[in-house]
């Protein structure tokens, strides 16, 4: 189905072919007045200086070929030589009755399907999830659903952090406080346990505790360097131990993530890529991009057109140790086996740019991608308090994840039970559901580059730019469908101005907004849209008596519209990773 701003423009660029200036002058974009206007063509002026005419003059003379438009009214030449317009009511009623019949509401996905990796989440094992991971968890999941949405083959990869030092820190930590474990038995030669040792709960206790004890004594963090490189060669006691840090970690991360209504394809971890990585330095090796720096080994990636300086890419430290960017660049030779992207995508903290530019360039200069596949670092700003600074406890310490979603659920729940119309287990379901959508909407409605100030009054509000209010809105045409109380089929009918016409014309941008947010993987696009949406409906709620409307027709037609209105609401939130309650 064709976009509204297409059709507009075939059928300007006819006209200025009828009056022989050049169709490219035929832009047509949505009004920047909308008091004047609905859509106008600036292209009078462009063209002015090429056919040594005054832009009025060609302006007139493409109004009096679109005088008998069936598509536009109002057709005006205004000074210096805009060309505005409105919409033909009839036009507008059958467009979005067109929409109304098609399963994506006339988008129409991007031709090619492509395969996609998003590469998001960046949890580590052994460690709780705090308000850090939040935007990556919220942003990819978004991205991924949209990139879906276009019809692309997409895997989202959440990418554990399971390999490094952390590993035998936890190891070390747990030989000391229970060195009767079979593990620790250099004599044992039975199999492991299947049970863990430990919960969740004493882990992420183990690792904190370690780590603190490592800055202190260099002793106990050279045993901790020992024991991963053991587990690292594959010894086989550290080995069970490591797979049971796995298992408790991941089911804990997936329950936590399932709170956050976000799923991953693959568990994925740097354990996965390590076995490439001898490979990778052979191949880089292999195409002399490799030398010697200070002790460890180098990529130069600095090219002529930078601006700045781009510092070459440590792969191998001079104990040969690997690091983040070895492991990036050997989890790309895996994914190139295993998937062979056209796109991978990484949704990470924006300060990591630098790192992402340097993996790039090494993937791109040693063959590890094609040329034509495309890696993108979609970099995101920091989560803030209302002091401007990184968001953190009321005593100053990092919050887990699970805390913060307690937080905002507890706020929704206390504003539901302020005009209490449900019972107290209803509203705490609901308050979970809105809770959901105040936090993720609060994040996604900021462009993800941008730092943000978590307000959770202001997100958990049921009025004003917020998730709540999305749902609300959603909520009360589901109670006005309800009590029409009857399946109708009925066309939207024309409706010359109000607004009436102002939610079909909100309505009809959908295909825009969808094809912006795919090309520019730009959630806070949807945000924005579904908040015009959901003010025009309001503002069309409050204008006219829809269910008190004596003509059946007039009625049906109504909420027709209506129902139109939810269906895009409801598939915008989805893309966003959350959904309505039945009621609020």
């Amino acid at each position: 189905m064709k976009r509204i701003i297409d059709i507009l423009t075939e059928e300007l660029k006819e006209a200025f072919e009828q009056c022989d200036i050049d169709s490219k002058f035929a832009k047509v974009s949505v009004s920047n007045r909308p008091d004047l206007c609905e859509y106008q063509c600036n292209g009078a002026m462009a063209a002015a200086k090429q056919y040594k005419t005054a832009p009025i003059k060609i302006a007139e003379k493409i109004v009096d070929v679109l005088k008998n438009s069936n598509n536009m009214k109002d057709v005006t030449a205004v000074m210096p030589g805009f060309i505005n317009f409105n919409l033909n009511s009839d036009f507008v009623a059958d467009y979005i009755n067109e929409m109304a019949k098609d399963a994506k509401f006339g988008y129409e996905p991007s031709e090619k399907n492509k395969s996609i990796v998003v590469d998001y989440g960046g949890a580590n094992v052994a460690k709780p999830l705090h308000v850090g991971h939040l935007r990556s968890a919220v942003i990819g999941e978004s991205i991924k659903r949209i990139l879906k949405y276009d019809e692309n083959t997409v895997i989202g990869d959440v990418h554990l952090g399971d390999w490094g030092l952390q590993m035998g820190l936890i190891i070390v930590e747990l030989k000391e406080r229970k060195p009767e474990l079979v593990y620790f038995d250099e004599n044992y030669s039975g199999e492991y346990p299947k049970e863990a040792p430990f919960t969740i709960s004493e882990l992420e206790e183990i690792y904190p505790c370690a780590s603190g004890k490592s800055k202190e004594n260099p002793e106990f963090k050279e045993m901790a360097h020992q024991a991963t490189l053991k587990l690292q060669q594959g010894y086989a006691p550290y080995r069970a131990i490591w797979e049971h840090i796995l298992k408790v970690s991941i089911e804990d991360l997936k329950k936590n993530y399932g709170n956050l209504n976000v799923e991953f394809d693959l568990w994925k971890g740097e354990s996965d890529a390590d076995p490439y990585i001898p490979g990778l330095i052979k191949l880089l090796n292999d195409k002399s991009l490799l030398h010697e720096s200070q002790g460890a080994m180098v990529v130069d990636v600095m090219e002529e057109t930078d601006s700045k300086e781009i510092p070459p890419c440590i792969v191998q430290k001079s104990d040969g140790a690997a690091l983040y960017a070895t492991s990036d660049l050997a989890t790309l030779i895996q994914r190139e086996e295993d998937y062979k992207p056209d796109m991978v995508i990484y949704v990470a903290d924006k300060r990591q740019e630098m790192h992402f530019t340097q993996v790039f360039r090494v993937a791109k200069k040693a063959g590890i991608v094609g040329e034509n596949t495309e890696l993108v670092f979609n970099g995101f700003g920091t989560m803030n308090g209302k002091d401007g600074k990184p968001f953190k406890t009321r005593d100053g310490g990092v919050m887990r994840l699970e805390n913060l979603i307690k937080e905002i659920d507890g706020a929704v729940y206390n504003k539901i039970m302020e005009n209490r119309t449900v019972s107290e287990e209803e509203a705490k379901k609901t308050a979970d559901i809105v809770g959901l959508s105040a936090l993720k909407y609060g994040d996604l409605s900021n462009q993800a580059a941008k730092d943000y100030i978590f307000d959770i009054e202001r997100f958990s509000s049921f009025e004003g730019n917020t998730g709540p209010y999305i749902l609300y809105t959603i909520v009360r045409i589901k109670s006005i469908i309800e009590k029409y109380g009857r399946e109708t089929e009925a066309k939207v009918l024309p409706a010359d101005k109000g607004s009436e016409k102002e939610l079909m014309l909100v309505l009809s941008k959908y295909q825009d907004m969808i094809k912006t947010a795919v090309e520019e993987l730009a959630p806070h696009k949807i945000c924005a849209y579904i908040y015009d949406v959901a003010n025009a409906f309001n503002k069309f709620y409050h204008d006219t008596k829809i269910l008190a409307e004596e003509d059946e027709e007039k009625k049906a037609g109504y909420i027709s519209l209506i129902t139109l209105t939810k269906n895009i609401l409801e598939q915008s939130i989805d893309l966003l990773g959350f959904e309505a309650p039945e009621r609020m």
